[in-house]
């Protein structure tokens, strides 16, 4: 049965909330001034003594400390212009006429500024964080966007507004056989219906491009999602959308080792560096593998343990993302094994074999996780 969704515009709102906050702060500093005051904003302080982890959310987050910027403080002079400067370019330049950025494309445009703007682009890219803090939002919902990367395959009809004819238009993202980008359009576009009752992601084009190719979409009724190894912020909130509109259960398919598992978790928990944001994170998606009891099961093909693997394998197991009872398991199986695996390893039993065995064996497997309280 088609799931449908509600008519909607999911990408005008999101736009008139981000444009409206935007010229809130410009409106705010302006004011200011009026007054004759140094203008001044405040942001969450985003430093590690600020930022943890919140059981009730499942996400990391930043407390209530914050750091004021002012006019007033030669020290905050700068970087109090600069972060108006990527407000400024971001509602006049890109939200008002429809047009989209990329971090390095804001960059540059910088370069045209009366004085030079940024040393370079790692000052903007941080720049642009904090005017996410500033307002609130994600730096996609004012539309400046990284490249795109991950791309996604299965049978969901979205609609978006038509570049050339200004109306809505639809495509089913089966329509594309190696996968549609996930880009600026296709993450804030309306969901219009689906057949599927999951999402499967996949770390590795390899892999994605296998289980398209062995029609794993129709057979496990999945939207499959390649997200290129740690997952784009832009991939991260479409994923979190599909489970939150749609309803449909999201599955973390990646490499058999402790970076795999922090790819999984990132989906599921955010990440520090996004502890500002909210709408990223997917609490309920799960880990189906590569586990490490899949690389002694199978008798997969296997790398010896690195010394950073030992070490980031131990921080897992300390970190509060990490508590479930079936990761804190692997984890320690891993440790054990000291051995990794790569999710193309399934192929030395056939070409067939992830879809044929592995896939409906960890469905199962995770069904009998969930009914002992594990997951």
């Amino acid at each position: 049965m088609s799931k449908q969704t509600k008519p909607g515009t999911h990408a005008d709102e999101v736009k008139k909330k981000a444009f409206k906050k935007l010229v809130s702060l410009g409106k705010n500093v302006y004011t200011q001034i009026e007054a004759e005051n140094y203008p001044e904003f405040e942001m969450p302080l985003r430093s590690s003594s600020n930022i943890y982890y919140d059981q009730k959310m499942r996400q990391y987050t930043v407390g209530k400390r914050k750091v004021k910027r002012s006019a007033s403080n030669v020290r905050h002079l700068k970087p109090f212009l600069q972060t108006l400067y990527v407000a400024s370019f971001a509602a006049r330049d890109l939200l008002e006429p429809g047009r989209t950025s990329t971090l390095r494309d804001l960059y540059y445009s910088s370069e045209s500024a009366l004085a030079k703007m940024f040393k370079n682009q790692s000052e903007s890219d941080n720049v642009i964080t904090d005017v996410e803090a500033v307002i609130g939002m994600a730096r996609e919902d004012f539309n400046i966007f990284p490249d795109a990367r991950s791309t996604i395959y299965g049978d969901l009809t979205v609609s978006f507004q038509d570049k050339k004819t200004k109306g809505k238009r639809e495509i089913n993202l089966t329509f594309n056989p190696d996968g549609q980008t996930i880009g600026p359009t296709l993450v804030k576009s309306d969901f219009v219906k689906t057949s599927a009752d999951k999402v499967i992601c996949i770390e590795s084009g390899g892999m994605f491009q296998r289980l398209i190719e062995e029609d794993a979409d129709e057979q496990f009724n999945a939207i499959l999602v390649h997200l290129a190894g740690q997952a784009p912020r832009g991939t991260r909130r479409l994923i979190r959308r599909i489970n939150a509109e749609l309803k449909l259960p999201v599955y973390a398919f990646v490499d058999g080792d402790p970076w795999g598992v922090h790819i999984y978790n990132v989906i599921a928990s955010g990440s520090a560096a996004a502890a500002h944001l909210i709408g990223l994170t997917t609490p309920d998606a799960i880990w189906m593998g590569l586990t490490a009891s899949d690389i002694t099961k199978y008798e997969l093909p296997t790398d010896q343990f690195t010394k950073g693997d030992t070490v980031r394998t131990v921080q897992l197991l300390r970190d509060p993302r990490y508590q479930k009872p079936y990761l804190q398991e692997e984890l320690k199986k891993f440790l054990k094994l000291k051995q990794k695996s790569e999710q193309q390893s399934l192929t030395s039993k056939s070409l067939t074999f992830v879809v044929d065995e592995y896939l409906p064996d960890k469905f199962k497997e995770i069904a009998k996780l969930k009914r002992e309280g594990k997951i």
